[in-house]
């Protein structure tokens, strides 16, 4: 496994990019309920996305929530959907404070806060050993939801990450980082909800954000949505099979 900090500059420098970015927020304001579910939060990413006439994009979700968002992307943009698989590591005590995230890939990636990580004390040790686990329920999924699909290859185009919102955005920024290391020619996050003061700190890791709301407050992911049940396996199975069927017609 490659260890990376959580220096933004990092990964640019090493892929040689200008750091142009552009957060294209389509409305603020305050209200506790925006979308009706994932599905017709996806629509709306996909109409601004269609508008924007993207060369052969290709979709990729952080599962679950993130999966229903990208079909229908995925259905609006005729493009291919695939699965970035990420999982965070947490600080020892404290599992809602994320030290890094581990990311699915050839090799795996960990991504470090540093911040964090050095101001717990946090071993390598445990790192590693985190990271072990984790990949071992990436492995775990990615054998239930795709089997034996081959992953898609995003050298070289234009790739639209998606969930169903960010909040801290720990695991969507190591999600960033990981493609970066896998080239593609421009990396877009679109994102239905967000809070404001987290866009902020992901813009340096990508080309562009599409982001439909960004509340005052912002509180939780599932109060922007009427409907935000917990997603079981056997539905982002079904998504797939669907995304699957797009690329074939």
């Amino acid at each position: 496994m490659q260890m990376l900090c959580s220096d933004a500059t990092q990964v640019s420098q090493q892929n040689g990019r200008e750091n142009t970015r552009i957060l294209k927020v389509i409305e603020d304001g305050f209200s506790m309920t925006f979308f009706l579910d994932r599905e017709q939060a996806g629509r709306l990413l996909g109409e601004v996305l269609l508008a924007r006439e993207f060369d052969h994009p290709v979709i990729l979700a952080l599962p679950r929530g993130g999966v229903p968002v990208a079909l229908e992307i995925a259905k609006m943009l005729k493009a291919p959907l695939d699965l970035q698989f990420v999982r965070k590591i947490s600080v020892p005590g404290q599992p809602e404070l994320a030290a890094g995230a581990v990311v699915d890939g050839n090799p795996p990636l960990i991504i470090l806060n540093d911040s964090i990580v050095n101001a717990v004390g946090i071993r390598q040790e445990y790192i590693e050993n985190e990271a072990t686990k984790k990949l071992a329920e990436i492995a775990r999924r990615r054998s239930v939801y795709l089997a034996d699909r081959e992953t898609i290859n995003v050298l070289g185009r234009t790739v639209i990450l998606t969930d169903d919102g960010i909040a801290t955005g720990a695991t969507v920024r190591a999600a960033l980082k990981a493609l970066r290391h896998q080239k593609p020619s421009k990396l877009i996050l679109a994102i239905p909800v967000a809070a404001s003061d987290t866009l902020a700190k992901i813009e340096s890791e990508v080309d562009e954000i599409i982001c439909l709301k960004t509340p005052h407050p912002f509180i939780a992911i599932g109060a922007h949505y009427n409907q935000f049940d917990q997603l079981e396996d056997w539905q982002v199975m079904a998504m797939i099979k669907e995304a699957d069927g797009i690329e074939s017609e």
